[in-house]
Parts: structure tokens; sequence; C-alpha cells
């Protein structure tokens, strides 16, 4: 045996001694971050709080909770580490108000607060070579109950045995026979950590008596408190296809959907109470099993004198607790996780952050991923019934101040991995590029204004090769003199070109290397669209315009943190800012493209009552409408939405009837502000009907356009001149 017991002495040494367990990396949403005059309602709030785990509870009593008073709510917010370090929880009430954050006030509302931030939801679990959920945990985080519960119920004298105890199996072996089933097992904590270990669970003597020598050498070799942290740490606590839950923290986490210090006295019960079977005593399966397992371990609990009579019967009676569904994802977004995955793989090689216990900590929004799901899954089937093939989509939904992606659907099975059309499927863009075909213009305010002239006229273009090209309208008709608002709020194509031809086509194709690395010839049919590009990177270029001329990359990920909390990596949100020129054609754009929504292509916008948000917006179509599109911004949120057939065959969609109604249903629901458009270094100035000349408001035909400062029109026609005109046309009125 010498020999035998000498190798088994080596062997614990050498792996128990040196216990490391794979821990799971784990990937976070942006926290909520709350503040008087955020765009918030009930609905989104619930929404955020619900997708972290939080519960509805009447005043809110533990971390993890929160209550609605009307149109109050009070939250208790968890100790989280953020990227810019710990953040501790605290109990704070906000008031809504017309969907805005009116006040913030700590929980007696006697205290204004600047801001609470929200522990974020966990989103993504990356796993190493074993499929394990753990939430490593020292001793002296777990609540003395749950410890001293565990010790009742399956080993009452772990303080004083050395891994194996004789009385503990006969007393288990008479309560057994006293209940006429098993109620109590006669192994040992260190026994049952052994089995997990180091051994099988076959039932053999064998087995047994490895079991008990393993048992005797760990508890020679170790002190009872690593001992029993090891086994916290490891205890077999459930499963969920092919991943095992061990441990205590992960399994708070997985049966409850919070924190293990959250827990309370019934809680921890039922988690004691599960290690004899999680399975069997599955609470979410068979609840009334749980419910009897549970009422045992209380017993148990009162008959040691942890808790009293009074306490036990307030625990019996409670409900089980159990969230619907485990409080950790495996993947719930697979399309935002691709491009978090691509983004990461910049800066860690393959496998470096799996089973790593790291912090990934992202820029999604639950609420508004959530909205973008409704809307595509209200949407679709609707245009589906019209006879057309069957769709797809792909749509990005940014923060349009810093250019964070918020949220994102690459299939319209939300959460099937596969083909991500948001981030790979590249497909025409037709009319989407035209606003930087008029930026470009408006860039050169000595050139052009939005209440600019051009001609909407048939054009032909000589290419290579002695070929000609003959854009047309989508309508069939020109509609002549034009100015350049009207050219792009109606997205005339002739118009368009003729603008293009004239800033030059190399200078696009220029702009979109800058913004967004795409390189392209710089063909005539590029104005028109001409380039196939993905709902993101129509989203990189179009954070350009929501922005204001700042080039941000559109970005996914905010930081990684060490297993300890400490800063691996940040992904800062810095963009230099515009220059003066960028900025103010940006927002002249801008303006043109609000135009779009009050009066052109995408006005049945302000039928499905959107016309609050004081949007911008721009559709787009392919040819044979392959392809509808929508791009559109408000003072919040930017968001593009493709919408087409996988085979590529005609939709019959336009991108006001096809792309744009998702994009319609999706900031119905979704908190977003109004864009406002500062008018610094512009001018607003009324302008004669027929020509670029200033005139007085009264005049008929008289409208205000905006110009850059220093380059509005000198010459003044007024009210006095247009009576002359009319003279002149033979167009007397009144009989004068």
């Amino acid at each position: 045996m010498v020999p035998y017991l000498w190798g088994l002495d080596r062997e614990v040494r050498t792996q128990f001694g040196a216990l490391q367990w794979q821990e799971p990396s784990r990937v976070y949403a942006r926290p909520l971050l709350l503040a008087p005059g955020l765009r918030m309602n009930a609905q989104s709030l619930e929404l955020e709080l619900a997708a972290a785990g939080y519960r509805n509870q009447a005043g809110a009593p533990v971390a993890g909770s929160y209550a609605i008073d009307g149109n109050q709510v009070l939250i208790h917010t968890r100790d989280f580490t953020d990227v810019d370090g710990a953040v501790p929880g605290q109990r704070a009430r906000l008031r809504l108000v017309g969907g805005v954050v009116a006040d913030l006030t700590d929980a007696t509302g006697k205290r204004r607060l600047q801001q609470v931030r929200v522990d974020p939801a966990r989103i993504a679990t990356l796993y190493g070579a074993k499929r394990e959920e753990r939430r490593l945990l020292r001793l002296g985080d777990v609540p003395e109950l749950l410890v001293t519960g565990l010790q009742a119920v399956e080993d009452r004298d772990f303080k004083f045995h050395r891994g194996v105890d004789p009385l503990g199996i006969l007393r288990a072996a008479w309560a057994n026979l006293r209940s006429g089933r098993v109620r109590q097992g006669g192994s040992t904590l260190t026994q049952q950590l052994v089995r997990s270990l180091f051994l099988s669970r076959e039932q053999t003597l064998s087995r047994k008596l490895n079991e008990a020598a393993y048992a005797l050498i760990i508890e020679a070799r170790f002190d009872k408190r690593v001992i029993l942290e090891a086994y916290l740490n490891d205890v077999y606590l459930g499963q969920q296809g092919n991943q095992a839950v061990r441990g205590v923290g992960a399994g708070a986490e997985f049966w409850f959907g919070r924190e293990l210090d959250a827990l309370d006295t019934p809680e921890l019960a039922l988690l004691i109470g599960l290690i004899q079977g999680p399975s069997y005593h599955d609470p979410r399966r068979h609840p009334e099993r749980a419910r009897a397992r549970r009422a045992v371990v209380l017993g148990m609990m009162a008959d040691t004198g942890l808790i009293d009579a009074a306490e036990r019967a307030r625990a019996e009676k409670a409900p089980l607790g159990v969230s619907a569904s485990p409080g950790f994802a495996a993947n719930r977004y697979p399309a935002f996780m691709d491009l978090v995955y691509a983004q990461l793989a910049r800066d860690y090689p393959p496998d470096t952050l799996t089973g790593a216990g790291l912090s990934v900590h992202t820029t999604l929004a639950p609420s508004a991923q959530i909205y973008l799901e409704q809307a595509v899954a209200g949407t679709l089937p609707k245009l589906e019934r019209k006879g057309r093939p069957e769709l797809q989509v792909g749509a990005v939904v940014t923060d349009a101040d810093d250019g964070a992606v918020l949220a994102m659907l690459g299939n319209r099975q939300f959460t099937q991995p596969g083909f991500n059309r948001a981030l790979d499927a590249e497909r025409p863009v037709g009319s989407l590029l035209k606003p930087f075909v008029y930026m470009l213009a408006l860039a050169q305010p000595g050139r052009y204004a939005l209440a600019s002239f051009i001609d909407d006229a048939p054009i032909v273009v000589e290419l290579a090769r002695r070929k000609t090209w003959s854009p047309e309208n989508s309508d069939g008709t020109s509609h002549g003199r034009v100015r350049l608002i009207e050219g792009l709020a109606q997205s005339y194509n002739q118009a368009t070109v003729r603008l293009g031809l004239d800033v030059g086509v190399d200078r696009l194709s220029q702009l979109l290397k800058a913004l967004a690395n795409i390189d392209v010839q710089p063909n005539p049919s590029l104005l028109l669209g001409s380039i196939d590009l993905s709902p993101l990177r129509v989203a990189q270029i179009y954070q350009f315009l929501a922005s204001n001329g700042q080039v941000q990359p559109v970005h996914a990920l905010r930081a990684v943190l060490a297993a300890d909390g400490t800063s691996l990596h940040r992904y800062d949100a810095v963009a230099a800012p515009a220059q003066r020129g960028d900025d103010i054609a940006t927002r002249l754009v801008g303006i043109a493209l609000q135009r779009t929504v009050t009066e052109g292509t995408a006005r049945p916008l302000l039928a499905d009552g959107l016309g609050h948000l004081q949007a911008a917006g721009k559709t787009g179509t392919s040819n044979d409408s392959r392809d509808s599109w929508f791009a559109g911004y408000t003072g919040s949120h930017l968001a593009v939405v493709w919408v087409g057939n996988d085979r590529n065959q005609p939709t019959g969609l336009y991108g006001a009837t096809g792309a744009m109604r998702v994009w319609s249903a999706l900031f119905r629901q979704l908190p977003s502000k109004p864009l406002t458009i500062s008018n610094d270094g512009l001018q607003w100035v009324w302008v004669d009907d027929d020509e670029l000349a200033r005139t007085d408001s009264g005049c008929t035909g008289a409208k205000q356009y905006p110009f850059v400062d220093g380059f509005a029109p000198d010459e003044f026609r007024g009210c006095v001149f247009e009576t002359v005109r009319e003279w002149f046309s033979g167009e007397p009125e009144d009989g004068r």
C-alpha cells in the first residue's frame, strides 16, 4: 500500500495544490446611464432592467431589484466594475415625464443625483475547451448562511472529521431508513470534491476506496477553508445543453438570474438542495420536487439552529423565485457578436480570450436591440403577404454622437448564427450616395447653396470606348429647373448626375475612401450608387452626417478587463473635431434630408407619427427593386436598414415601401431625441421664388433657405419687382 499511497499523495499535492479552473470570459452590453434629460420611457427602462436580470419587487429591497409607482421608478443597482473602475450600487429614484427622465434623486428623494449607472446585461459567453459555466469566488464572498447551511445538509461534521466520517455515514443511513427514501448522503464534502476532480461516479468498491484515500490525503495536506472554497467553486448545479454549471456563483446566476449575495434564505436553501440532484429537482421543470427538497433543507437549517421557526415558516411559503430562463447567455445576439469578434481580432489572437475569465464590455443597448427585432418581426411578414419573395434583412443602429453600435441584425431569425447580412452582405446602395454628392457641392459655398438651381433634364454622359450613359428619373419624368434642396429631397437622378459631374466623380471616390476605407473607381454611375456596400459600411459613411462632420469609426467595443477588473484594453471613442467646412456642409445636407422626410421620398414617416423626431433620412432602391434601403438619423440615433431577397430576386419594394417600414417601426418604439440642427455659421434668407435673389418674407412664393455666413445672395428683388415682372409677363392681377 505504501507505493500506492505515495503515488496518490504526489498526485494530490501536484494537482490539488495547483488547482486552477477554467472560467469563461463574459461579454456585457453597455451599462444604462440614467441622467436628467435622458430620453426614456417606462417600457424601455423595464426592458433594460429585465435584460440585466433585475426584478420588480415592492420597495426594491435588494440589489438587482426595482419598483414602479406611477411615473416614478425606484432602482436598487448592483456593484459592478465598469471600464473606468468600480461602480458602487445605490438606491435611486427617477421620475419619467413625457418620455424623458425629469428628475433623478437618491431613494429618499431629498438629494439630487447627476447620474446613475445600472450594471450591464450579460449577452454572451466565451468558453474554453471545457464548456463549463463558473464564477470563481473567495470563501469570504459567499453568504454565511450558504456555508453553514451546506454543512448542515451535506456534512455536519465537516469541521471535525479528517476526510471520511463514519458517524456521518451511520447518521445518513438512519435518517434515510426512517424516511423510507434518500434524504442524506454519507459522503463528506471532501469526498464529493474528490469525485468531481479525480474520479468517476461509478458505484464500485475500488472507486469508493480510492475516494476515501484521496479524501484523507487532501485533508492531511490542506486547510479546511481551502477545501471548502474549492467545493463551492466546483460543485455541479445544472446543465444547459452541453454547458455544465459549476459552483455556487454560477448556480445563483443560472437559477435565479442574480448575484449570490442577493439571494435570500429560501433561495439559498433551494440552491443547497439542488446539489443532491439538479436535474431531478429542477425547479423550472419539477417545481413540486424542488419545493419539497427546499423544505427538507430548511428543516435541517432549523434543526441546527441556523434559522428560527418563524424564518423557516416564511421561507417555506415563499415562491421558488427562479428566473424563467437561465440567467446567462451563450450568445443571444449572434449578428452583434460577429462584429465584436471581428473587432477583437485586431488586438487578440484566436482563442486568447476564451476561457480566460475576462470581461468584454461592448456598446450594445438591449432595448434598442429588442425594438429592432420587434420591428423586423412585425414588418417583413406584412410585406411578404403582397406576393413578394421571401425577404431578409440587415440592419445597424448606432449612437449618432459617437458611433457606438447599439443594435444589429443580420438575419430575420435573430438568434440564429450564420450569414450576417448586416456585416457581410454587400448590395447595391442606389440613391444612398446622393447626399454625399450634394455635400461635396455645398462644401463650396461660393458656388453652391441649397437654394441654387440645377437642371433636372435629360443628360448624356460619354463613357470609355465611345459608350454613353443616359440616366433617367425613377418616375420617368424630367422636372426642369429645380433647387438643390429639391433635387436631393425628391432624389432626382438627372439633377444629381449633372451636379456630381460638375463637382467631380473623383472627389466622391476620395470621400468614400476617407470615410470608410472604400476603394471604388470614379465612374459616373457611382453618383447614383453603383457600388455594393454592407449595412455596416453604409452606417459608417452616414455617421459622418449624423455627427456633423466627424470621422468616427463605428465600434462595438468599450474595453476588455482582466479577471481582477484591471483594464487590458480600452476602446475609447475618440474622434477628431470636425473641420469647419465639413461641419457646415453636413448640417446643410441634414436640412435637405429633413426636407426628404417632410416633403420628399420619405414623407410617409409623417403619417406614421414620427414628425416630432425631425429626422433626416434617405431612401435607396437598386435596379429592378432588388434592394430596398433606408438610412435615417435623429438627435440620438442613426439606423441603416436593408431589405431584399437572398436570391437577388426583384422584390417590388422601393426604399420607402420596404426598408423604411422597418425603420419607422423601430423609431415608433425607441426613445430618441429630435434632430435639432444648429444654425451656427448659417444665415436664413428669404429668397425669390424664381431667382437666387433676396426678397421680402411677404412676397408671393418667397421661401427661406440657409446660406453659409457671407455667401448669401447680394441681389435684392422685393415685391415691387414681382409686380413689374407680372406686368411684363402679360398676367396682370385684378384687371390692372
